[in-house]
């Protein structure tokens, strides 16, 4: 028995070794019964000191080596590396950067005012680029924090357009992605025209008119996108007429000398069934003085103001029992000074009382396009004039009232018509619009 370092006497069984133990269970007898279970004893200490050790070394960083990466005493994140993005037993995960894209890759029929745009989440954006088909860049901005990219310059319509990003993740890996889109079609672009015309003058009675190449179904959208302001100040409202065609004007006449700006920014808006509206643009028109004239087919007389001051009265004659003049208020539209008329065109064949055939008439105004004029009555029809009516609905006058109206009359001034039998005129046979209670056009 030897001596522990302490100088006491060591326990012989945990000292014997492994071949005086094998050489022992060769004797026979009770002696080989002893040494067998010490054996056994023995094998169950050196398993249980070894697990103290090893608990011993992992608390005091021994074997802190084993583990890769983990020779400096604290755990370092993935992010120094870049070489796992999947959970292990010890090292934190690297989320990878997810990327959208705004349209996505692949879409047709994108809208050309629709924002493009590109982030990420978990990562930053290193280069963003976007080109159309013919090589044009579109210029765009990235945000300080490099997670998101936005297209500054409007796309256009039937193109195909390719982004490129780079983006980095935490761990500084890079990815680089390529995708495309289409815009809006060229039969899917929706147009439109005003009326009046950008720089015009007209009258206070002209309303404003829009009319659009293709339907609109999101009237509330259009409306929406059409700003319109005066120098004096009123308000208007839209009334639409058709799918295609919307007027706006004030409760009352335009306020004489004003100005009308009309701001339309229809480029992108959705007119309804795939329609997209093409355009952006301001239009402006001027309007003169308030010039309205007053025919009374009971009177027979034609009176005109200015500003309203009375400036000149006229005897006329306007259409007779079979042919009444419109009632109501009628925008004038254009002027002639010499107009081709012709009976056929209101439905009058030979053989009819009322047939006239062709003629020539001076210093005509346009009232309606179904034919009502403000015009110089013929040399048959003169002697009758602020006598009876026997017009076809137009407003007949003598020489020097006719080329008044002619020559200081213009589009949009206005004539109410009272004491006709005749109806109001459609709403598509000029510019009815006055003729609408407030209430009712305003809705």
């Amino acid at each position: 028995m030897g001596l522990n370092p302490d100088g006491e006497q060591a326990d012989s069984i945990e000292h014997v070794d492994a071949a005086r133990l094998f050489d022992t269970e060769q004797d026979s007898g009770s002696a080989g019964h002893v040494d067998t279970a010490l054996t056994k004893r023995s094998r169950f200490r050196k398993v249980a000191w070894i697990v103290v050790v090893c608990l011993i070394a992992a608390l005091s960083g021994t074997f802190a080596a084993v583990a890769p990466h983990a020779a400096s005493a604290a755990i370092e994140s993935e992010g120094s590396s870049g070489e796992r993005s999947e959970a292990a037993a010890v090292l934190p995960v690297v989320k990878p950067a997810t990327v959208v894209a705004s349209p996505a890759s692949g879409a047709k029929q994108v809208n050309p005012a629709a924002p493009v745009t590109i982030s990420v989440k978990d990562g930053t954006l290193d280069r963003v680029s976007l080109t159309s088909a013919e090589g044009k860049a579109i210029d765009g901005a990235l945000t300080p924090d490099g997670l998101s990219w936005t297209a500054t310059t409007p796309l256009e319509f039937n193109s195909s357009y390719t982004f490129n990003y780079t983006v980095a993740d935490a761990a500084g890996r890079a990815t680089s992605k390529t995708g495309s889109f289409t815009t809006v079609s060229t039969q899917n672009e929706a147009d439109a025209a005003m009326y009046p015309l950008d720089g015009s003058k007209v009258g206070v009675a002209q309303p404003l008119q829009l009319t659009f190449s293709e339907p609109v179904v999101n009237k509330a959208a259009v409306e929406k996108a059409i700003k319109v302001t005066s120098t004096s100040g009123q308000v208007g409202a839209f009334h639409w007429f058709s799918d295609t065609m919307v007027r706006y004007r004030p409760e009352n006449f335009w306020a004489a000398n004003s100005t009308v700006t009309v701001d339309l920014k229809l480029f992108g808006v959705d007119f309804g069934n795939g329609q997209i509206g093409n355009f952006n643009k301001t239009n402006t028109f001027k309007i003169g003085d308030k010039k309205v004239a007053v025919a009374d087919a009971v009177a027979h007389t034609f009176t005109v103001s200015v500003n309203d001051q009375q400036v000149g009265q006229w005897q006329d004659t306007m259409g007779d029992t079979r042919f009444p003049s419109a009632r109501g208020y009628l925008v004038l539209m254009e002027k002639y000074r010499v107009e081709h008329m012709d009976a056929s065109t209101i439905g009058l064949k030979p053989g009819d009382p009322a047939y006239y055939g062709q003629l020539d008439v001076n210093y005509a105004t346009r009232l309606t396009p179904s034919g009502e004029f403000i015009h110089q009555a013929t040399d048959s029809a003169l002697p009758y004039i602020g006598v009876t009516n026997l017009s076809h609905g137009c407003i007949g006058l003598g020489p020097d009232g006719a080329k008044w109206v002619y020559d200081n009359m213009t589009t949009g001034d206005v004539v109410q018509v009272v004491n006709t039998q005749g109806d109001y005129a459609n709403f598509d046979d000029g510019f009815g619009d006055w003729n609408i209670p407030w209430a009712q056009y305003a809705n």
